[in-house]
């Protein structure tokens, strides 16, 4: 299956080459395929913050590249370039505060920052660890996409249709997708028919970005208002809600784009699966449960206007970017480390303890 899988591959939202990273804007998709040059971590973190580049994994691969950029704008300062460096990791956490992929790469990257002194090209090593975390988030998705699909198999083997939610593909990963990756390998065995995908208000990243991703790998795709979804679920026989993650906690909470909450309700009130796709890099084991996590609020202005013009009356606006859906209405969680069904804190435990399967 895995070849099949590759030679479906058709999207990438990130490009390292000639020391510089490249991103797809994604705030342009799909009238306009612009990629963005960036040389400086200050810049890397905009893009972050912007929404140049958004999806957990991709944002915490664009961050360890931020960092390679910051130390060699800092070696180039001389004196003590690793001190300095501080001030890049801290303008590169702030850029978003849910998203924990962001501060796994770059707690990896300060790592191996901690053992690049008595290298004569620290700079090399630090792109070397960069380039394999871009890389390793990729295998996963592959591994992921099998898993998923084996899962699928087991409950319900034929076609059917599935919903989702945001944008949980290429554009948002290292390469392959996460949630789209499984639904990418369904539809390769035969088990998909149709995708509902939930148009997610207010930056329409089920409209812009998944619909495009799967139009363009010839998947059947409908758009729907996200309003819809429990309409969807009563009349057009969908078996499964397949989701993407932002943050996973130790009793199998999880943070995604808001709208996905309400989806796990209304999917356990029509007997529809309910499936989190992410890496292992998504699960913080230090936050007990979604009661700790951060939810990230942006500005009201996103709601209240579209295209810069204001579409709203003139009201506050309440725009919190995820939601948390608890763990007992998730079936099952999968990593590139194995699933886990009907998740809690022990079984949650115990997944951390495996090694990665590929």
């Amino acid at each position: 299956m895995r070849d099949r899988l590759l030679a479906a591959e058709k999207v990438k939202a990130i490009d390292w080459r000639d020391g510089a990273l490249y991103l797809l804007d994604q705030r342009v998709l799909p009238f306009e395929e612009n990629w963005i040059g960036y040389t400086s971590a200050t810049g890397v973190a905009e893009a972050i913050r912007s929404m140049v580049v958004r999806g957990a994994p991709a944002i915490g691969i664009s961050a360890a590249y931020g960092v390679v950029l910051a130390a060699r704008a800092r070696l180039a300062e001389g004196g003590d370039w690793q001190d300095a460096l501080e001030a890049d990791f801290a303008l590169l956490a702030d850029s978003r505060p849910t998203a924990v992929n962001l501060f796994w790469a770059l707690d990896r990257m300060r790592d191996r920052l901690g053992r690049v002194k008595e290298q004569a090209d620290p700079l090399a090593a630090l792109e070397a660890e960069a380039i394999a975390i871009h890389e390793s988030d990729r295998e996963a998705n592959l591994t992921m996409a099998q898993l998923g699909v084996d899962l699928i198999r087991k409950h319900q083997g034929n076609a059917q249709a599935i919903l989702t939610h945001c944008n949980t593909g290429a554009l948002a990963t290292g390469g392959f997708g996460t949630a789209l990756g499984v639904i990418r390998g369904a539809f390769i065995e035969g088990m998909v028919e149709r995708v509902y995908a939930d148009e997610t208000r207010p930056w329409l990243q089920g409209s812009r970005l998944t619909a495009w991703e799967l139009a363009n790998e010839g998947i059947p795709v409908t758009l729907n208002a996200d309003s819809a979804a429990a309409h969807i679920m009563k009349t057009k026989g969908v078996t499964w809600v397949i989701v993407g993650a932002d943050r996973i906690t130790a009793n199998g909470d999880v943070a995604n784009k808001i709208g996905t909450y309400q989806l796990a309700v209304c999917a356990m009130h029509h007997g529809v699966r309910f499936m989190v796709v992410a890496p292992s890099s998504t699960i913080d084991m230090n936050l007990a449960s979604g009661d700790d996590i951060p939810i990230e609020e942006r500005d009201g202005r996103e709601l209240l206007e579209v295209g810069g013009k204001r579409v709203g009356a003139d009201a506050d606006a309440f725009n919190p970017v995820f939601d948390v859906t608890p763990a007992d209405l998730i079936d099952a969680i999968v990593t590139e480390k194995g699933i886990v069904e009907r998740p809690d804190a022990a079984k949650m435990a115990q997944l951390m303890c495996r090694k990665r399967l590929h």
